[in-house]
This record gives structure tokens, sequence and C-alpha cells, in this order.
């Protein structure tokens, strides 16, 4: 288990457009709020981190390990064509690490999904579901891992 960081500070546009699911022993991991994709964001709870090669090889670890239980759990729960992992920070510096479930009859097939199309709205009952759904099954994987 890693220790919190007090000094981490979700950066504003992560806690804009995302929504809180579940944390992790270093990250916290949000849905994106555009309803078009099942999107999950990966964040480290630590301070000023942009880069993953600014991580002990200790914390670059258990980000892969916990990578692996998120991509498990969204490969278990949404059955996609394709998972998308990618960290870019163009524009929102801190390291986070998209996991972006994708279809072939999604939307932006077979492109990349941002700027594609306007964000889906999730209406308050779905996005309760979705994020119990997402709950339950990370907490299937961590126990099988």
């Amino acid at each position: 288990m890693s220790s919190p960081d007090h000094g981490f500070v979700l950066h504003p546009c992560l806690e804009a457009d995302s929504v809180f699911v579940c944390r992790l022993a270093l990250c916290q991991v949000r849905l994106s709020l555009d309803a078009n994709y099942p999107w999950l964001l990966l964040i480290p709870e630590l301070s000023n981190l942009k880069e993953l090669h600014h991580m002990s090889h200790k914390q670059q670890q258990l980000l892969t390990k916990e990578s692996q239980i998120l991509a498990t759990a969204i490969e278990n729960c949404f059955e996609p064509d394709k998972l998308n992992i990618a960290s870019l920070g163009n524009v929102v510096p801190q390291l986070h690490v998209h996991h972006i479930a994708r279809y072939t009859s999604d939307l932006a097939w077979p492109a990349p999904v941002w700027g594609h199309s306007p964000a889906g709205v999730y209406n308050e009952e779905v996005l309760e579901k979705r994020i119990e759904h997402i709950n339950q099954h990370i907490l299937e994987t961590r126990k099988g891992l």
C-alpha cells in the first residue's frame, strides 16, 4: 500500500469532466462524464506529477498493476472490441491514464475519441448504476489478481 500524499490536488479539469469511482492503493479511478464511451481515468494521487518517469520504480510498478486491474475490470464489465489506454497530458498536465472501451460501432470508430463528437450526457440514474457496476468489477478483479 502506498502512503497518502496529503499535498495531492486533483486538476480542476479532471474534477469537472469526471466523477469519482473508487480509490486504489496509489490511484483514484474516475469515470469521464462523456457518456458516449465507457471511459475511465486512473490518476496517481501524487503531488505535482506530470510524467510517468518522475515516479519511483515502485510507484511505476503499482501504477502498472492498477492499470491492469482497471483494464481487466473494463473488459469484464463492458466487453469492448478494443481497449485504448493512453496518457497524453497535452491539455491537462497532471499525470492521468485514460482507459477507454471502444467498439466498432461507437461514434468515433476507428478514429480517436478526442474532439470527435460532443460529449454524451449521463442521466443521474444511469451514472449511479454505471459507477456501481464498475466498482463491482474492480472489486472482483482485485480479488482475482
